[in-house]
């Protein structure tokens, strides 16, 4: 077995082991990053990238489809070539996972292991069965996959998750989608759009990231308006009937049990970081119900299992926290320096937390999960809300994407906003300027002297900003009362 000797170990490739690369290569040259997998991130590969390409496809078939409100008549059928949709997608996501690979060619020989690594010690890692690798400090970046309940078997080899959506060579038939989180509501509305025959279930009442009930409601209605979701559904038996899926469930308005044929069980019900293969229990770290180190967010230095610092550090989908690109890029580069210069330590910044379902309407969330809102302000009545409904907003309804309710939050008494829930047209767009203000600190009343030009649909945030600010309490006396039951920032 061959020995190598190193200051810095990464174990991953992706977009966090990749950032944490190049900032711990600011300090020393005796680093090495070890991938047993493909190169090419969970974003380009399996992620982001395809998954935006499928959209892009299904919007098109959508809006050719919808022209007729406009006054414009489409003549003839709308056909979707699905072997011309899956070219383009795995064209096109082959040419950005080509430009990870690129990145990763340009790194030297000498830098970069494969295999998978596992710690034999908190200070020794084992890949393979080729290579001890004995490293002063570590960066685990070994991303995540999907996860999926056991009875999902059932389906045999009709069980896919997202990963396989991109290796078709055609669209089939229908696809029964579990999980109406980010990835089966994307894909599901994707694939409904694109002709295929569609059924979304869930278990507990989530839908997407949304917490606020009102906008969690608005989602669940206008989805059901176009397919059929089910958050919370009643899910009987799951059994393979030949080259089908069979799924026995009580539909959800009648109560009716229905016994319907898929071509495939798409699993889309989470991930799970890929810490469980590491031998993590031989690092000596802290370990949370998950099996998932504990770690200082700012910082991602884990904690010894006697609760002080260690010299290893976490970053990306491992750490499960916040499973997002830039996320993961940001959480790279912070433990990838802190590596490099340990023990010293620099606090990383760490951006206003910023989510995005490219869905239609588009989903998103800004600043503290409303859950959060809630605990840290609710209870003491410091946290104010407004809103605005797109139905009657005025380019929304000129470009017929009127539907959606956003809601925006602050602190009473300071004015502060806090954060965001948006299902609307353009969220994408209206959730960047509510992070940057957020960012920046920014009062409610600061936020409403920018400029909003006219018209656009940033008028409908002007509307909903205003609502907001007529329901504060502006006062030193209630910005007291809220310190008392200690928010926090």
């Amino acid at each position: 077995m061959q020995e190598r000797q190193v200051d810095v170990a990464i174990i991953g490739a992706g977009t966090a082991g990749l950032g944490a690369y190049r900032a711990a290569k600011q300090h020393t040259d005796a680093v090495v990053m070890i991938e047993g997998g493909p190169y090419g991130t969970t974003c380009a590969r399996v992620g982001c990238m395809p998954s935006k390409l499928l959209i892009a496809a299904a919007e098109a078939a959508h809006q050719a489809a919808d022209t007729d409100a406009f006054g414009i008549r489409v003549k003839g059928d709308i056909e979707v070539d699905g072997a011309a949709v899956m070219d383009r997608v795995k064209r096109e996501r082959d040419r950005f996972v080509g430009f990870v690979l690129e990145s990763v060619e340009r790194i030297p020989d000498a830098d970069r292991l494969r295999g998978y690594a596992r710690f034999e010690d908190a200070h020794t890692l084992l890949v393979d069965d080729h290579t001890r690798v004995r490293a002063k400090r570590i960066v685990i970046a070994s991303g995540s996959r999907p996860s999926y309940p056991g009875d999902f078997e059932a389906a045999g080899d009709r069980l896919i998750i997202n990963d396989d959506v991109f290796e078709w060579d055609t669209l089939p038939e229908s696809v029964a989608v579990f999980g109406p989180g980010v990835i089966g509501l994307e894909l599901g509305q994707a694939l409904h759009r694109l002709g295929v025959r569609l059924r979304v279930f869930g278990v507990g009442g989530a839908l997407g990231p949304l917490q606020d009930t009102a906008v969690r409601q608005m989602a669940d209605s206008t989805f059901n308006q176009e397919f059929y979701v089910d958050p919370d559904a009643r899910v009987e038996r799951i059994e393979r009937d030949g080259d089908s899926v069979v799924v026995t469930f009580l539909e959800r308005d009648s109560g009716e049990r229905l016994t319907e044929h898929f071509d495939y069980l798409l699993a889309a019900t989470g991930r799970r970081p890929n810490v469980d293969r590491l031998s993590i229990e031989n690092a000596g770290l802290t370990l949370n119900e998950r099996g998932v180190p504990t770690y200082n967010s700012f910082t991602l230095q884990c904690r010894n299992a006697d609760g002080g610092p260690s010299h290893i550090f976490i970053a990306g989908d491992a750490d499960q926290d916040l499973p997002l690109l830039h996320e993961a890029s940001d959480e790279g580069r912070i433990a990838g320096d802190n590596a490099g210069r340990y023990p010293e330590m620099r606090a990383g910044q760490r951006r206003t937390p910023l989510a995005v379902v490219f869905s239609d309407p588009q989903m998103a969330t800004v600043g503290l999960s409303y859950a959060e809102l809630e605990r840290r302000y609710g209870g003491c009545d410091c946290l104010a809300s407004g809103e605005v409904w797109f139905e009657g907003q005025g380019r929304s309804r000129v470009m017929r994407v009127n539907k959606g309710l956003m809601r925006v939050y602050a602190e009473q008494g300071s004015g502060l906003f806090l954060g965001a829930e948006i299902f609307g047209p353009r969220a994408e767009h209206l959730a960047h300027l509510l992070a940057w203000a957020q960012q920046q600190r920014m009062t409610v009343g600061q936020m409403l002297e920018m400029p909003f030009y006219h018209p656009v649909i940033e008028e409908g945030l002007r509307t909903a900003l205003r609502d907001l600010n007529a329901n504060l309490k502006l006062g030193s006396r209630i910005v007291e009362r809220c310190m008392e039951c200690g928010p926090g920032d």
